[in-house]
């Protein structure tokens, strides 16, 4: 996780990357995805795939929108790693504790890398191909 200061203009954008995991197939959770980050008036400035398990996904979002786009990302069924959580936490408490009102127009840019992991069970661990 990492949350980065950089000036742009007069005032701070906040960047975020964060990782999440899957085991959905990515036609079932793409579009659920992309629709959560349009709902919560977020735009999508790049996606793309990375390997044929990983995708990635730029994002800029206002401030104001950070807890709907959590809950959103949440209910997507996408798994967050722990630093995700947390990046996306320190996010809600610093809108909540903003000074002024027009602070919560402040955008965020996140990059969000998403791994598509295979269901193993342990049936098919121990299952051994045909010789």
């Amino acid at each position: 996780m990492a949350i980065i200061l950089r000036h742009k203009g007069p005032s701070l954008m906040q960047s975020l990357d964060i990782q999440g995991f899957s085991y959905e197939e990515r036609h079932g959770l793409l579009p659920t995805l992309t629709t959560a980050f349009a709902d919560c008036g977020g735009w999508i400035l790049d996606r793309k795939t990375l390997s044929p398990t990983t995708m990635e996904f730029q994002l800029e979002i206002q401030l104001r929108a950070v807890v709907d786009l959590y809950s959103s990302i949440l209910a997507s069924g996408l798994e967050l790693t722990r630093a995700g959580h947390l990046g996306l936490a320190h996010l809600c408490t610093c809108r909540k504790n903003l000074a002024a009102p027009s602070d919560l127009g402040q955008v965020v840019s996140i990059r969000l890398e998403i791994s598509f992991l295979e269901d193993a069970t342990l049936h098919s661990v121990f299952i051994r191909p045909p010789a």
